[in-house]
């Protein structure tokens, strides 16, 4: 099962249209048409990401955005929707922290691709993973060793729950930087992977000089390998 998504638009025929094209494709959808019934589901199923209108009833779109991005550090991607499409219009509701900005009307087809980029960008995933005592909960933004707490930073969280998503599976590191800087928000050289990698050997493996869980495959990358 894809993640869950939480349409608030008060429009419910493209509140309906959206949520067949997501439905479509796997994601478990949920709809409210206004502001406050928004926030009330939001923090009731906690979802992956909010395609939010900007003009809504009771609570507004930039109110109900600045909510949920300040509410938990884990919190939902959010695509916002509106029918004011200049540029001063993106930059303020990208400034409120949305991760996408989409001008109405809109194809399906395009959402659909906004929605799979934004959940990729943003490392925000709902599915818990777990592999030999080690346990990734993404919602709480925790990850367990063998009963014990982990400390990560955000880069080695988004890091260590792509590679486990993707088990055995073989990424270069410009792969991986893409993973954990989106958007292209820092310019930095690929090796800077190897750093990262190196610090999260030292929480969870057993033995660094000879990685069991996050595998060197000389010449080609890093995987997380499942035996």
């Amino acid at each position: 099962m894809k993640p869950e998504v939480l349409i608030v638009e008060d429009d419910r025929k493209i509140s309906n249209l959206i949520s067949i094209y997501l439905t479509n494709e796997g994601y478990s959808v949920k709809q409210a048409y206004d502001g406050e019934e928004g926030k009330e589901l939001y923090l009731l199923h906690r979802p992956c990401l909010l395609i939010l209108d900007l003009m809504l009833p009771k609570w507004s779109g930039e109110e109900l955005c600045r909510f949920v991005k300040e509410e938990s550090k884990d919190s939902p991607g959010v695509i916002m929707l509106s029918a004011k499409g200049t540029t001063e219009d993106r930059i303020s509701g990208l400034r409120l922290g949305a991760d996408d900005y989409m001008t109405k009307p809109f194809s399906p087809e395009e959402l659909m691709a906004h929605v799979e980029a934004v959940l990729r960008r943003t490392g925000h995933v709902c599915q818990k993973l777990s592999h030999e005592g080690l346990e990734v909960k993404p919602r709480k933004g925790e990850v367990w060793l063998d009963g014990e707490r982990l400390e990560l930073t955000h880069y080695e969280f988004n890091l260590l729950y792509f590679m486990m998503e993707h088990k055995d599976q073989v990424f270069s590191r410009e792969q991986l930087l893409e993973q954990i800087h989106p958007h292209g928000e820092v310019d930095i050289m690929a090796r800077t992977i190897d750093a990262h990698i190196k610090k999260l050997r030292r929480k969870i493996e057993t033995d660094v000089s000879e990685p069991k869980r996050i595998v060197t495959v000389r010449g080609m990358g890093y995987k997380y390998a499942s035996h």
